[in-house]
């Protein structure tokens, strides 16, 4: 069992490298990592656990190493990964100490580079054994756990009461949601679901796998966050009608639509992804048809009326699902992906969007420069264009989601009682060129 711990433990340490020295992703890595896959259920999920926490209580963490340290710049950045896992059990994991503290020194003994430090190592993890519940009470976590351009950017846009909300409800992980094909009601009562006001289904924290879960084989619903199935519904009465679903891929808003009885092209530039769209379509009996196109430039025959563009974007409303993105984007992908986002929407406007067509612009990011500002500077481009208002009783009566200009703002902190959303803009804008 020891040395499974280790193991573990060890796989754990690698994937924590892999996001913060190497700047892959987090889900990258785990799906990657060919060791992972060897463990039992348990251990993975321990692995992901681990590091999910590492990387979403960074900020107190290393402040609770450093307090612990005369000189932190001395540290090999293996031996301060290697106290940062150790420090995430005991502070926040409640792994019995003894076996956070010999783990980790065994880590540190694994290599001649790192065993002269395996001393350190034992003596900064039992004095976290010891002292860490006192520093962790004086931490402004919220605040320690927020890159500075984040909080900043939130500040600005919502106030510091509001960042802090958002900040704090990002260290909780999120429940799984589902959309159904019909009968929520009944379906939220077989699977032990809460239904949101919204229609979606939320299950219970600890719930069996998804593929062990009642109506998952015959495809009577799919995962798909409360916030994201929000974006599909905003088009409207969509039955008979042809939509184009840019960006498409995975595909729960695909699914959607199609649900709905839309004559739906699905358009994504990732061959990859979109396998996983056909499977879905599959398993749920669902038909659309697939394209892969870069989502830029593509143009399948006739202009549409129907439009829903879930665009690219730096994604920072899903760090509780994401904790990595914190610790991964910057300030330049959120101008690239701008960038990018003004270019998907200029050849909407341009090459696929019919008159007095209707387009639903969707981004799972609280950054204003590619939500509320992007809009506002494409209706500044494109006068034929304006701002279809959402009206609450579109997303559940739910007004809190609604923002004064009339679109579509989930934050984090909303229904903290439910268990949050994710974070996710939507805009619906007309066309009245003509």
């Amino acid at each position: 069992m020891k040395k499974m711990e280790t193991t573990s433990r060890a796989i754990a340490l690698e994937i924590l490298q892999i996001v913060l020295r190497k700047g892959q992703p987090l889900d990258d890595g785990l799906a990657q990592h060919e060791d992972l896959k060897t463990l039992e259920k348990r251990d993975r999920a321990f692995v992901h656990a681990l590091v999910a926490c590492t990387l979403r209580r960074l900020g107190q963490i290393d402040e609770a190493i450093k307090a612990c340290l005369d000189k932190a710049s001395d540290i090999k950045a293996p031996i301060h990964d290697i106290l940062r896992l150790g420090t995430a059990q005991i502070l926040f994991l409640g792994t019995p100490p003894h076996a956070a503290v010999d783990t980790a020194v065994e880590m540190a003994s694994a290599s001649n580079a790192l065993r002269p430090y395996k001393g350190l190592v034992n003596a900064v993890l039992r004095r976290l054994t010891r002292e860490g519940a006192e520093i962790v009470k004086k931490q402004d976590e919220a605040r320690l756990n927020t890159p500075d351009w984040l909080w900043l950017s939130w500040r600005q846009a919502y106030g510091t009461a509001r960042a802090r909300e958002i900040a704090l409800a990002n260290l909780t992980e999120a429940l799984t949601d589902l959309s159904v094909q019909g009968d929520a009601q009944g379906w939220a009562e077989k699977l032990g679901a809460k239904l949101l006001p919204t229609g979606s289904l939320r299950l219970a924290a600890g719930s069996a796998p998804i593929p062990e879960l009642e109506g998952f084989a015959e495809g009577a619903w799919w995962v798909q966050d409360a916030a994201a199935a929000l974006p599909a519904t905003l088009l409207g009465d969509v039955k008979g009608r042809r939509v184009m679903d840019l960006c498409a891929a995975p595909g729960g808003k695909t699914l959607q639509l199609a649900a709905k009885g839309a004559k739906v092209s699905a358009v994504d530039r990732s061959a990859k992804r979109l396998e996983r769209l056909k499977e879905n379509l599959e398993r749920t009996g669902l038909e659309a048809a697939i394209f892969c196109a870069d989502a830029q430039s593509c143009k399948l025959g006739e202009k549409v009326h129907f439009v829903l563009l879930d665009a690219p974007c730096s994604a920072t409303g899903t760090i509780r699902r994401h904790p990595d993105v914190q610790r991964l984007k910057t300030p330049n992908d959120v101008a690239r992906m701008a960038a990018l986002q003004a270019r998907l929407l200029d050849h909407v406007a341009a090459d696929v969007l019919a008159e007095n067509g209707m387009m639903v612009y969707a981004v799972c990011s609280l950054q204003p420069e590619e939500a509320e500002q992007q809009v506002e500077a494409f209706l500044a481009r494109h006068p034929s264009f304006s701002r279809q208002p959402i009206d609450p009783s579109e997303v559940g009566n739910e007004a809190s989601l609604i923002t004064p200009q009339g679109d579509l703002r989930c934050l984090p902190c909303h229904w903290p009682e439910l268990g949050g959303l994710d974070g996710f803009f939507a805009a619906r804008l007309v066309n009245k060129a003509g």
